[in-house]
């Protein structure tokens, strides 16, 4: 009885581990993200982020993309073109969140933030796929809610489980 109570415990804290690792609603998303990413920036997750007010959402997609849909007021950063001067008049505290499709490309770009000096950046974990996966709102270039996402390409596309995939 001993040993069986030692076995169950022992699961239940890993059980536990797992749930508190788990950053995403799908298990096999977020295996990817975390073979995928290098964890080496501030992230935060969808269900961190609902609830804040005066963020500053920062869109590293391109272009094309944004302008399918992108979360409501977020300011288009891009990834290819990338330049500090789309925050410069952006306070060095000021918190934003840097997202793209599924967090790869953020990440990058808040790399480049932390080391501008921007010290309150964080990257969205699972990118706009969560975001949208998770039911929340995205608005398409003329501000108007839609249920578009650009899905990047197909393969990254099975990682968005709601919404309509637009591909170019």
């Amino acid at each position: 009885m001993k040993l069986f109570t030692i076995i169950t415990i022992s699961l239940s804290v890993v059980s536990l581990q797992a749930a508190a690792q788990k950053k995403v609603s799908s298990g096999s998303f977020n295996t990817l993200l975390k073979m995928m990413l290098k964890h080496n920036v501030r992230e935060i997750t969808v269900p961190e982020v609902i609830n804040k007010k005066n963020v500053i959402f920062l869109d590293a997609r391109e272009k094309r993309e944004y302008d399918v849909s992108h979360i409501k007021k977020a300011v288009y950063a891009g990834y290819n073109n990338f330049d500090l001067a789309t925050v410069k008049n952006v306070a060095k505290d000021a918190e934003i969140i840097v997202y793209c499709s599924i967090g790869k490309r953020s990440e990058e770009i808040t790399q480049k933030l932390n080391k501008a000096g921007y010290n309150n950046v964080s990257n969205l974990y699972g990118g706009i796929f969560e975001w949208v996966n998770l039911q929340n709102e995205v608005v398409d270039m003329n501000n108007k809610r839609t249920d578009k996402v650009h899905a990047y390409g197909r393969f990254w596309g099975k990682w968005l489980e709601r919404g309509e995939k637009v591909y170019d």
